[in-house]
């Protein structure tokens, strides 16, 4: 799940992106307005954090702005404004949730999974293919009903290929949700990825094959590969 963040505190800013990073999500961080409309136009966002406060001006503006345009991305305010009579304003021009600082971040997190579980949104709750069942509201994953562990970014990998199992998914697409924008990412970055969740699911035997569409992308398909095979 990828999140953009507009808050213009470093320090707090700071733990949010670790914090939140350390959850399995990809973060993106802007201390501006503007800076965060741009970044909205570069890359999908499955939710957006948004402080209210920030130098260039009122972060409700935003809200209006994104939803006069059409766009649903689902919006979480984080800020020190905690009157009833703020609250409301924040939900009633369009914010999906309000969160008054000073917080801590596990309920961020947690607020976060719940706005993503909403109909339409990216979070289900279980997703499977074959003895693979990864719970998304707790990163878990079994198969064949043993756990498995696994890093946060293939599992992050693995999340993606699920929510499509049976098709191509576009490395792009990939390479997108996985990266934040400020991230030091080698070309082969996903490849070396799909590499270590391939040999992961084989070591837990599951029957899944994780394809390479050469030039396109990957798919995770039902069955297991051939021995020594890596397509």
């Amino acid at each position: 799940m990828r999140l953009l963040l507009i808050e213009d505190n470093a320090r707090l800013g700071a733990l949010v992106v670790d914090g939140l990073r350390q959850d399995g999500f990809v973060v993106d961080w802007c201390e501006t307005l503007e800076d965060g409309l741009e970044a909205r136009g570069l890359a999908a966002y499955d939710l957006i954090l948004l402080d209210l406060g920030l130098p260039d001006g009122d972060g409700l503006d935003l809200v209006r702005r994104l939803r006069r345009n059409r766009d649903s991305v689902p919006i979480l305010i984080l800020t020190a404004r905690g009157g009833l009579g703020e609250r409301i304003a924040g939900l009633d021009v369009g914010a999906d949730d309000y969160l008054v600082k000073p917080f801590d971040i596990a309920e961020l997190a947690a607020r976060c999974r719940a706005l993503l579980r909403r109909p339409g949104a990216c979070l289900g709750v279980v997703l499977q293919a074959g003895n693979v069942a990864l719970d998304t509201t707790n990163r878990s994953l079994q198969v064949a009903g043993a756990p498995v562990a696994m890093p946060p970014r293939e599992l992050a990998l693995l999340e993606h290929l699920l929510r499509r199992a049976g098709q191509v998914v576009a490395k792009t697409l990939l390479e997108d949700q996985l990266y934040a924008l400020d991230a030091e990412v080698s070309p082969n970055a996903l490849e070396v990825a799909v590499s270590r969740l391939r040999k992961r699911l084989a070591a837990a035997k599951a029957d899944l094959t994780l394809r390479t569409a050469h030039g396109v992308g990957y798919a995770l398909m039902a069955g297991q590969a051939p021995a020594g095979a890596h397509d």
